[in-house]
């Protein structure tokens, strides 16, 4: 099996799409087409794949206003978390769930906090995790009240147990200083996924601003 994977800059407020594919089974989905649907179509289509289904992690609207085109450039159907009231998908994903895509198995998490639909992405095989916006470099997905974030304190914890540390970690906006990291990398330096427990998370949310000024990130 030859893997094809492309993280795409498809514009919005820094937005990431990704193209997943095998290449010997001649078939991908794509993730969060946001802004730039043709712009990943055109790359699966390059790749000489067929899209399989077209991936929300959640129902944002900066993720998913592409969705519309990219289902209807490539047949597929549309797949995101069962129970979402943002959106309509024609396979409703549950945690715990694995997604073919020829031979590559994509895992999928329910991760509420950030958004109540919110779902990570995780392939075994080459250790690649698509975080949406639950976890970017350096920081994490914003929350409105501190019930939020403490439902996303316990997605991340459920996260980070369940991967590797050398799981590779792709999100769904460019924030921090590199487009990618590691999970080992955000353990020792995301000042989130370094607090001791929610409280900490919580206290840390509230000076956010601070802090991010102070660590020079955007």
């Amino acid at each position: 099996m030859t893997l094809v994977f492309e993280q795409i800059r498809t514009g919005g407020d820094r937005n990431f799409g990704y193209l997943l594919g095998d290449r010997d089974a001649k078939v991908a989905v794509l993730v969060d087409p946001s802004y730039a649907p043709d712009v990943l179509v055109e790359r699966a289509r390059d790749q000489g794949l067929a899209v399989s289904f077209v991936i929300n992690t959640h129902g944002h609207p900066d993720h998913t206003n592409g969705n519309a085109r990219a289902c209807e450039l490539t047949g597929a159907p549309l797949a995101a978390w069962r129970d979402s009231s943002l959106v309509r998908p024609d396979r409703g994903l549950v945690d715990g769930e694995t997604l073919a895509v020829g031979s590559l198995r994509l895992r999928c998490r329910h991760v509420p906090g950030h958004c109540p639909d919110h779902l990570t992405l995780y392939e075994p095989t080459w250790r690649l995790l698509l975080t949406g916006d639950l976890l970017f470099v350096g920081k994490i997905g914003g929350t409105s009240q501190d019930a939020d974030a403490r439902l996303e304190w316990d997605s991340l914890q459920r996260v980070l147990a369940s991967v590797p540390d050398d799981a590779t970690v792709w999100p769904g906006h460019d924030y921090g200083v590199r487009p990618s990291s590691t999970i080992a990398l955000e353990r020792a330096t995301n000042p989130f996924l370094r607090c001791a427990d929610a409280d900490a998370l919580i206290r840390l949310k509230a000076q956010w601003p601070a802090v991010k000024k102070e660590l020079g990130l955007r």
